[in-house]
């Protein structure tokens, strides 16, 4: 088997595919796809060797809030020039560190004054998070990843979305942001986490402001946001895609994993919902309905516009969308970060491979079976086509030839 000791991933111009993986927001749950993730990297181990990485694999791989900080995770350079994390450490990362982001109280006393805190600001001071990030990636920049990274983010001062991407940052030297601000701002859910700001330079020098909060306002689900960076690059010239049309896609092949949403009987009603003031809309059983319908609708649309394409396309097996809908209770929290409850995610996420690959019925608000097997079988299945990809460009490339970001 292959032993793959650097970030090896050649240009798509080599290949007959882009690869793109996509990561949701959503707090916590942000273990869900974590275990997802540490599954499909494990079957890539198999095919070529324990040193296999899924930023080896993947040309672009973008997530929004949580899933911001696992793309750091997986992208950012460590002494070695390989990965910080492997996936599979991903799921010991929450387990470590979300009791210590959002602290929980331990009597009901303590968590109603803790609730109380939101009128004053935000839930969490977000300092454990910000050290954290700044230990771990230092001073790592956007360029410097060892794949292509899409985090989207929203900047409360343009009342518009910033979109952090590794093609754009070539031409802007101001979006050649560290990644540790990056996620910062990705994950700064509004009531939960304090909005981040930080500067960077221009070409000329002068200095851009960034006023940021939770990507997920935007782009809950950053599948779309990521083709689109890809589309955008293919209608320029990039060099990296010389054999494709900007429309092309069919030659995207796409894994977009949700991090759960709530089943639909544990959901708001509109009984209930005519009757709420302001502040009912904005915190309610220690979660935002607002925020809640935002990022509910914006990932469920994308997956809805992007499934249809590749149906259209008959290219259906080119676009797998991983999502639980059966959540409950304190499983759907974003910030319940109790050792019981991130473990309880744990096992959502292992089920979770079990269950039949499946679609949102929009009519339904449920996810349906599309007779393709289980999750874990077409993780495998994708394992093999990214594995196949992966050697394809290997051969076909030149001698001594290495991917440049």
């Amino acid at each position: 088997m292959e032993n793959i000791s650097k970030s090896t991933l050649q240009l798509p111009a080599y290949g007959n595919l882009v690869t793109i993986l996509s990561i949701d927001g959503g707090g916590i749950r942000g273990i869900i796809p974590g275990v997802i993730l540490g599954f499909l990297e494990s079957e890539l181990q198999k095919l070529d060797g324990e040193d296999a990485r899924l930023a080896d694999y993947f040309d672009v791989i973008s997530g929004t809030s949580t899933g911001g900080l696992v793309t750091a995770m997986l992208t950012a350079p460590n002494e070695k020039n390989r990965p910080l994390y492997a996936a599979k450490d991903i799921k010991d990362f929450y387990l470590q560190n979300c009791p210590k982001i959002f602290p929980q109280e331990s009597n009901p006393l303590g968590q109603a004054e803790q609730e109380l805190k939101l009128l004053a600001g935000p839930k969490y001071d977000g300092k454990y998070l910000h050290n954290m990030l700044q230990e771990k990636v230092g001073k790592t920049k956007l360029h410097q990843t060892l794949t292509n990274v899409v985090i989207p983010t929203f900047d409360i001062k343009l009342l518009q979305p910033t979109i952090f991407s590794s093609y754009a940052a070539k031409n802007d030297p101001s979006l050649d942001a560290v990644l540790a601000d990056i996620g910062i701002g990705t994950s700064a859910a509004p009531t939960f986490l304090p909005a981040h700001y930080f500067e960077t330079k221009n070409s000329d020098g002068s200095v851009r402001q960034f006023n940021l909060i939770d990507g997920g306002l935007a782009a809950n689900n950053p599948t779309l946001v990521a083709i689109s960076q890809v589309t955008k690059e293919i209608s320029k010239g990039n060099a990296d895609f010389p054999s494709m049309k900007p429309m092309e896609y069919n030659r995207f092949l796409v894994l977009s994993l949700g991090t759960g949403t709530a089943k639909i009987e544990q959901k708001y009603d509109a009984d209930k919902a005519a009757k709420w003031n302001i502040l009912c809309w904005l915190i309610n059983g220690g979660s935002s309905p607002i925020v809640d319908i935002f990022t509910e609708a914006s990932s469920d649309m994308v997956d809805f516009h992007l499934s249809t394409i590749f149906q259209a396309l008959e290219t259906q097996d080119n676009y797998l969308r991983i999502q639980d809908d059966s959540l409950t209770g304190v499983l759907s929290s974003v910030d319940a970060a109790t050792e019981q409850n991130l473990e309880n995610l744990v096992q959502v996420g292992e089920k979770l491979l079990k269950k039949p690959v499946s679609r949102v019925n929009l009519q339904s608000g449920n996810y349906e079976p599309l007779n393709q097997g289980t999750n874990e079988d077409a993780l495998k299945r994708l394992a093999e086509r990214l594995s196949e990809e992966k050697r394809l460009r290997d051969v076909k490339a030149p001698t001594g030839h290495t991917k440049c970001n």
